[in-house]
């Protein structure tokens, strides 16, 4: 069988439903047997990080490992910004790459470049098929590090010359990781700890998401009675409404949680990964850690672990939940969950008349109007900072961002790789007006495969989270405005229905009537009021 065929008929085996990327001449023999796969479908896109992208998604979601392809060169280079966005994410993604022949590789050659040296910093693995016989090894290999704690993403490179050699067919069985839990005596250290403290502050980190273990957390909460807050990623694990969520913490400025944090003599964190914020940011009194992860700590001045419960997160907390948990019911001196609410427009009404037409008033909107299983993907940029204060979604895995990389761009495509994941459930994309253009081609993309989901455009023509921050620096700022071009007309060219939204009764009209008659592609064009 032809090598590209085995490598196919591999990808088959590890479950895989689509590979999205872009031909090219040293991968066109991979495409041809993707052609014949009745398993997978192959999602020509319009940019390689926009497939990045897709599959970083669509791995979050899925739980499956997010797969993309690209031809060598310029087209795996492209690939760089998404795969380092889901290695830093922790999402499981599988890239794949063409390459030269062999005898192009060990002089200067057309679009020859290192591909497996380039990717190794920003990967968890990256490696070269040189042998077309090992190509079944190879990708078992990659999905198992891919998905293994903690996930990330993994880079395969495959020189075109293999891919018509001949070879048997033996795609090795997938076999799923058995969990693992601390022994019992780890257990009885782990409530000596608690025993010991009187003011134990919870931070709940992406970890408990991607083991979906939120309800073992749930229960351990209810049992504890400690005030407990979300990092950006892990938003979702509380309701709104839980009277220990003291909601979101990694805020550089204004970050009103770290009152109650500061106020505690013991920290719980539970998944978190320092990627996200560092504790140096909000452990600055280093107070003693209980840590509860897949892998150790990285252990440093301002993360003074005293226990570590090392294994799966959701059958760790469910063998602690077995055990007595000593009840810590205490709250964070003066009224603290109510100026958090206030302070990042949490559950609040809308008072100006009229209203105005900002971010916090629309994140209002779409919150009341949001089903349990709507997903909202943001954009990077001054938004995707209002949005981690007050959008509060109504389940785990249901705010999507980029945080460990924080890059502009993903919102369009991610929400592509969404709705493959979840195609039942609605999508809404809130990008800024810079990451909007950045791979707004793929609104083409979206609207090829029929999909239907909501874009909203931020339109202030700035950069505003640099303006804020060179302002504060400098007093003024520079290089951060720019011209917008007519989205609407611009959605409409792609066969996408558009509107420009000036007014905040506009916008909340109009979201409602498209999310009652979710059948199409929209885009809303919103002037924003900063």
């Amino acid at each position: 069988m032809k090598a590209s065929d085995v490598l196919v008929q591999c990808l088959e085996n590890e479950g895989v439903e689509y590979v999205f990327g872009i031909p090219g001449k040293e991968t066109l023999d991979i495409v041809d047997s993707l052609a014949r796969s009745t398993k997978i479908k192959f999602i020509n896109v319009r940019h390689e990080q926009g497939a990045a992208f897709m599959a970083d998604v669509y791995g979050r979601l899925s739980g499956k490992a997010g797969v993309c392809l690209a031809t060598l060169g310029p087209g795996a280079t492209n690939l760089l910004t998404g795969i380092s966005s889901a290695n830093l994410d922790h999402s499981p993604v599988v890239a794949l790459t063409g390459q030269a022949p062999f005898e192009r590789q060990h002089s200067e050659s057309h679009q020859y470049v290192d591909i497996v040296k380039i990717f190794e910093p920003i990967t968890k693995w990256s490696t070269q098929i040189k042998e077309s016989q090992s190509i079944p090894t190879t990708i078992r290999k990659a999905f198992n590090i891919a998905k293994m704690a903690k996930p990330g993403s993994v880079v395969i490179e495959f020189p075109e010359h293999l891919a018509t050699q001949e070879i048997p067919n033996k795609p090795l069985p997938v076999k799923m990781f058995p969990p693992t839990i601390p022994i019992n005596e780890i257990f009885q250290d782990a409530l000596a700890v608690i025993r010991k403290y009187k003011k134990p502050f919870i931070l709940i980190g992406n970890g408990v998401v991607r083991e979906q273990a939120a309800n073992e957390l749930l229960t351990f909460i209810d049992a504890l009675q400690s005030p407990a807050a979300h990092s950006f990623m892990a938003k979702g694990v509380l309701a709104k409404k839980h009277p220990q969520n003291f909601f979101t913490f990694g805020f550089r400025e204004r970050d009103l949680v770290l009152q109650g944090i500061e106020e505690a003599d013991l920290l719980i964190v539970i998944g978190f990964d320092f990627v996200e914020a560092l504790p140096k940011e909000w452990n600055k009194k280093k107070l003693p850690v209980l840590h509860i992860d897949s892998m150790p700590a990285e252990i440093n001045e301002y993360y003074p672990v005293e226990v570590e419960l090392i294994g799966n997160i959701k059958y760790i907390l469910k063998q602690f939940n077995q055990f007595n948990i000593e009840k810590k019911a205490w709250e964070p001196f003066g009224n603290l969950g109510k100026k958090i609410k206030q302070s990042y427009y949490i559950g609040q009404k809308i008072s100006q008349v009229p209203p105005l037409l900002t971010i916090e008033n629309m994140l209002a909107v779409i919150e009341a109007q949001c089903t349990e299983n709507t997903i909202v993907i943001s954009d990077v940029g001054s938004h995707k900072i209002s949005i981690a204060r007050t959008y509060q979604p109504k389940q785990p895995n249901r705010l999507i961002l980029s945080n460990g990389l924080a890059s502009m761009g993903i919102a369009i495509p991610g929400s592509i790789g969404a709705k493959l994941a979840c195609p039942n459930d609605p999508v809404i994309c809130i990008t800024g007006d810079g990451g909007a253009l950045m791979n707004i081609s793929e609104i083409e993309t979206a609207k090829r495969l029929g999909f239907s989901f909501i874009i909203i455009i931020l339109n202030d023509s700035i950069l505003k989270l640099e303006q804020v921050m060179m302002n504060k620096k400098f007093g003024e700022s520079f290089g951060v405005s720019f011209s917008n071009p007519d989205f609407v007309q611009l959605a409409e060219s792609f066969g996408v229905k558009g509107k420009k939204i000036t007014t905040f009764k506009d916008f909340e009209e109009s979201l409602k009537k498209v999310i009652e008659s979710p059948e199409e592609l929209c885009l809303f064009d919103v002037c924003v009021n900063n």
